[in-house]
């Protein structure tokens, strides 16, 4: 079976971390959110990918290139404008000519694609959705199936309030016969989730639900990014290891990392080439990333710092984000949920307030307060 993975999407809800990188390529645990996909699916059987792009295609095409740094057959489909999640499949058809499956490059999971493959067979299924029980449907596709044998009964896309009648949600991977196909027009934009399952769930055609078992995120915005890194330093995503030597149970450390032991906390992650000064603290649930600097006397607790960062002296990091290549000053502080795209210099004592993102290249001043976001628009 071939395997088609769609990577086209901006993530415009990530920003500021998608200002300048298309999503499936934010990184999860210091490594590509696309690259756990391909590791899933090369575990289970599936060696020949097919990449479908449309944003930012040259990054994705030039990491991955052929794949076979990965064992695998990676081949690319990229779009001109966007086709939605259906119209980009029909796009790539006349590669995709026997029964394939489809997996979002920009989900984490460990779902048991062998199982989900098996229940599609066992029933005759034209498409099975591959569902997972969730707390909140609201941002996701909702189904119904039937008890008895899984077949869809109901489905409704992203249902507003009073709208919910099942937390069983659209997880986005997909079993597919190629004639499936055929039902989506050429040329232009058009969905699974709002455009093909109503009509086939109208016309009677053979589509089934497979609830699965394990972990399943959606990266859909920046709450549930820091869910995932979570999971991963947790362990509770099966075959999911972050990069590194574990220096001690959930620990990992990269090459050629300056840091004392005893500075550091668990769970977390180094890149290679880190440095942390003395009297820095990295503390639980923090992904530092390649070349990062941390200065004397910081503090950074379940917070990411993205490649070729630093932060200053006596800087504090609490629940952050902060992107590549930027410069956080001595003093600095930035609270629960605060994000910074890349290239952003933040001054000695400044602070960003809880939920504020900064896009990519501003400039904040000394002892300044930041309380709202700083987009494209913004002055700085």
């Amino acid at each position: 079976m071939k395997a088609a993975i769609m990577a086209g999407g901006k993530g415009t809800r990530l920003r500021p971390l998608t200002s300048n990188q298309p999503k499936p390529m934010i990184p999860i645990a210091n490594v590509p959110c696309m690259e756990h996909v391909v590791n899933l699916l090369k575990r289970h059987g599936f060696e020949y990918m097919l990449a479908t792009l449309q944003f930012m295609p040259e990054v994705v095409r030039d990491y991955f290139g052929d794949g076979s740094y990965w064992g695998v057959r990676i081949e690319y489909s990229i779009e001109e404008d966007p086709l939605g999640t259906a119209g980009s499949v029909k796009f790539a058809e006349d590669r995709l000519t026997e029964r394939f499956i489809i997996v979002s490059g920009d989900v984490l999971t460990d779902a048991d694609l062998g199982k989900a493959v098996s229940f599609h067979e066992e029933r005759g299924a034209e498409i099975t959705l591959i569902l997972k029980e969730v707390e909140d449907p609201s941002e996701f596709g909702i189904v119904v199936v039937d008890d008895e044998d899984g077949r869809v009964k109901r489905f409704l896309e992203k249902p507003e309030e009073g709208e919910v009648f099942s937390y069983t949600a659209n997880t986005g991977i997909y079993v597919v016969e190629p004639d499936v196909l055929k039902h989506i027009p050429e040329g232009q934009e058009y969905d699974f989730s709002e455009d093909l399952f109503p009509k086939f769930l109208e016309e009677g055609h053979p589509m089934y639900g497979y609830v699965m078992d394990g972990y399943w995120q959606d990266i859909g915005n920046i709450g549930q990014y820091m869910a995932a890194q979570r999971a991963v330093l947790d362990d509770k995503v099966d075959g999911v290891r972050p990069p590194g030597e574990q220096l001690r149970e959930g620990l990992y450390v990269g090459s050629r990392v300056e840091a004392k032991e005893e500075a550091l906390e668990g769970p977390a992650v180094l890149g290679d080439s880190v440095r942390i000064a003395p009297g820095a603290r990295v503390g639980p649930h923090s992904v530092i990333a390649a070349n990062v600097s941390i200065g004397s006397g910081a503090s950074v607790v379940r917070s990411t710092v993205a490649e070729g960062s630093s932060i200053g002296e006596g800087a504090e990091l609490d629940g952050s984000l902060v992107g590549r290549s930027c410069r956080v000053g001595p003093g600095v502080r930035l609270l629960e949920g605060s994000a910074l795209g890349d290239e952003v210099n933040v001054g000695e004592d400044a602070t960003i307030e809880p939920g504020v993102s900064v896009y990519p290249g501003k400039h904040i001043e000394e002892k300044a307060d930041v309380a709202e976001d700083l987009t494209d628009e913004s002055g700085v």
